[in-house]
């Protein structure tokens, strides 16, 4: 096992490792939901929703990773957190993505058929997204933040972080935001989120696996 998948199971839901700005970065997150439902943006609100839901299966399956090979996952976040939930997921990176997902589709164009250098917008920023966030990782990942052991998935082997880490984020999530009824996307998020802590329960709970 690596030295930053020992060091993350060492804090793993440690209580003592809490500091008092998660509590003001988590009402930040509230107020930017809370202002989105007052104006009754319902399609933003959801399409958040679902991009965090996605990383939350992303980060499940990532801790899985490490229970069957006892070496490492695929990405660690050791250190400098006030509270590791999944040895790759910290609370602050949680809140952060909590917030990705409005900025994203905040960014799209209100005509969907609109094309950007030829290309359909969504795939345009999607695509786009999905490098500008694995570029700031690589920024992480140099700053000893975040930590990657295997080549497949490091830099500069960074094309199936693109491909599997953001890039299904941000088209489920810009899918949520098209979608013309809010029964389909209230159905699509309690799908996501119902995988999830299906996922939480089983592999958390029962086997306790991650």
């Amino acid at each position: 096992m690596t030295e930053a998948s020992r060091h993350a199971l060492a804090i793993l839901r440690d209580p003592n490792q809490f500091k008092w700005y998660v509590v003001p970065l988590f009402v930040i997150v509230l107020y930017i939901y809370a202002n989105e439902m007052e104006r009754k943006n319902w399609s933003v609100v959801l399409a958040g929703i679902s991009f965090w839901g996605m990383d939350l299966f992303n980060e499940l399956w990532n801790s899985l990773i490490l229970q069957f090979t006892d070496r490492a996952a695929f990405w660690t976040e050791p250190a400098g957190t006030a509270y590791l939930i999944l040895v790759g997921l910290n609370i602050e990176t949680t809140l952060m993505f909590a917030i990705l997902g409005i900025v994203c589709v905040k960014w799209l164009p209100k005509d969907k058929k609109l094309k950007v250098l030829g290309i359909p917008n969504r795939w345009f920023f999607a695509v786009t997204n999905s490098i500008l966030c694995v570029f700031i990782e690589v920024l992480l990942n140099q700053a000893h933040a975040l930590v990657w052991e295997y080549s497949f998935w490091n830099f500069p082997n960074v094309l199936l972080i693109i491909l599997a880490g953001y890039l299904p984020f941000m088209v489920v999530s810009f899918w949520v935001y098209d979608m013309e009824k809010i029964s389909s996307k209230v159905a699509a998020v309690m799908t996501i989120l119902a995988v999830d802590f299906s996922a939480i329960l089983l592999f958390g709970v029962i086997l306790n696996w991650i």
